[in-house]
């Protein structure tokens, strides 16, 4: 679609603005729409197709924040751009959350404007291609995107829809939760949902890297830029460029990078080891830890800044028992993808071994239980895995204590428990009891005062 076929809506209660916006779109080629107020511009998009809105966050009756929250629920269509003279970052993320595409301060240059539009029009061709490409991978027969995610628990189902609606937006997304919960596979969705599903989405661990060579791995390096630097290297950032790229392990990212992976997501550009210009990108990026970064951030070991800006979304995935309904449905959808990557046929599973897969704690989580499956598969060939057929891991071991292993401690506690009973014997009478003990009475003495038995 052309320039000329795109239908834009500006919706502004100050006639001035919207004056100027019509001629610069207008002289670009595109066929343009006023409304003076929100309630106005609702009826425009109820009553005709707009492919783009430009909308003024503060006006009188009915403000932008709300035209945007009713052309939402609403699903009116049109990408929404919003403007304002009064921005903050925080406006900015409120508008992102509410389903807005970007957000431009006033008062900006028509150049600003134009690319702004420009950028929406290539979300709205990436938007057409994404449909395209997802009914082909429904026909591929494999579960993609939030298909992937086994639940029918209300619980699972209320974070998948706060997945959908960030998976179109482009700010960050922190997903926190236990290990093993599937935040990787959560994050998985949220790439194959977005507008990036045709773009490459790339993971890295961060704890698995040594810092030394992490900042090279993530932002590339110049040859020569180093010792070993036989070669230019691109890094993860570049090789995501227009997808995704999931900080795995986000809670172990040294702090010492922290301010240059601040600068990436605040500026949209790397600076590759050894060159003086940075490298413009676009890339969406998730992080993912176990850890509680909001005590790391009070502890000093994770910047504060950084935090906010990874968590402008924040989904937090719970343990499997706390979604307990889940686990049968995980059992019959995984039991069969297991049997045939073990080459044989996928057995049932009796009610009763179901029950008790159901009871399990499971601290691993579905990594725990998937786990259990397979082991259970390759030891049991029966047609029907039964209660008894089950293979579950060892209950973990009460951990132990540092304090309790003091040799030293022991050997005092011993000591003291003899002379107590040596006493109780001889009915307090310390010569006997020192005889009895083989030591000397005035070393009895010494011992007695030292644990302080009277």
């Amino acid at each position: 679609m052309t320039a000329t076929e795109r239908q834009i809506l500006i919706v502004d209660d100050e006639a001035p603005m919207r004056h100027m916006l019509r001629m610069v779109l207008e002289r670009d080629g595109y066929r343009v729409s006023e409304a003076v107020s929100g309630r106005q511009g609702l009826d425009c998009l109820r009553s005709g197709h707009f492919d783009l809105v430009l909308c003024d966050i503060r006006m009188p009756e009915m403000d932008g924040l709300t035209f945007l929250k009713e052309q939402q629920e609403e699903q009116l269509g049109g990408t929404v751009i919003m403007m304002s003279a009064y921005g903050s970052i925080d406006t900015a993320v409120e508008c992102m959350k509410k389903g807005a595409y970007d957000y431009i301060s006033k008062p900006f240059r028509p150049d600003e404007i134009l690319l702004t539009v420009r950028k929406a029009e290539e979300r709205l061709q990436l938007r057409q291609e994404n449909v395209k490409l997802k009914k082909n991978m429904r026909r591929s027969g494999r579960p993609q995107g939030l298909a992937a995610i086994v639940h029918r628990s209300a619980l699972m189902q209320s974070i998948l829809e706060t997945v959908q609606k960030a998976a179109e937006a482009p700010a960050p997304v922190l997903i926190t939760g236990p290990t093993g919960t599937g935040k990787e596979l959560v994050a998985r969705a949220l790439h194959a949902e977005s507008l990036r599903v045709g773009k490459p989405f790339l993971a890295v661990n961060c704890s698995a890297i040594p810092a030394g060579l992490l900042e090279s791995e993530l932002f590339g390096h110049a040859k020569g830029a180093f010792t070993g630097a036989d070669r230019a290297r691109t890094g993860l950032f570049g090789a995501a460029d227009g997808g995704t790229l999931l900080l795995d392990e986000i809670g172990d990212f040294p702090l010492e990078l922290q301010p240059k992976l601040l600068r990436v997501l605040q500026e949209r550009e790397v600076r590759r080891v050894g060159e003086s210009s940075p490298t413009p990108v676009d890339v969406r990026v998730i992080a993912a830890t176990a850890k509680d970064l909001k005590k790391a951030v009070a502890d000093g070991s994770f910047r504060e800044d950084l935090y906010y800006r990874l968590a402008v979304i924040a989904i937090e995935l719970p343990a499997l028992n706390q979604r307990s309904e889940d686990i049968a449905l995980l059992v019959e959808s995984y039991l069969p993808r297991i049997a045939a990557r073990l080459k044989r046929p996928a057995p049932t599973i009796s009610p009763e071994a179901l029950r008790k897969l159901t009871k399990q704690p499971w601290p691993g989580n579905v990594r725990e239980l998937l786990n259990v499956l397979e082991k259970t598969l390759v030891l049991c060939r029966e047609e029907t895995i039964g209660e008894s057929d089950l293979v579950l891991h060892d209950p973990p071991r009460t951990p132990i204590d540092p304090s309790t292993l003091s040799l030293r401690k022991a050997m005092a506690g011993l000591e003291r428990d003899y002379i107590e009973r040596a006493l109780l014997a001889t009915d307090g009478n310390r010569t006997q009891a020192a005889k009895l003990l083989e030591i000397s009475l005035r070393a009895l003495h010494y011992k007695m005062n030292d644990y302080g038995i009277v």
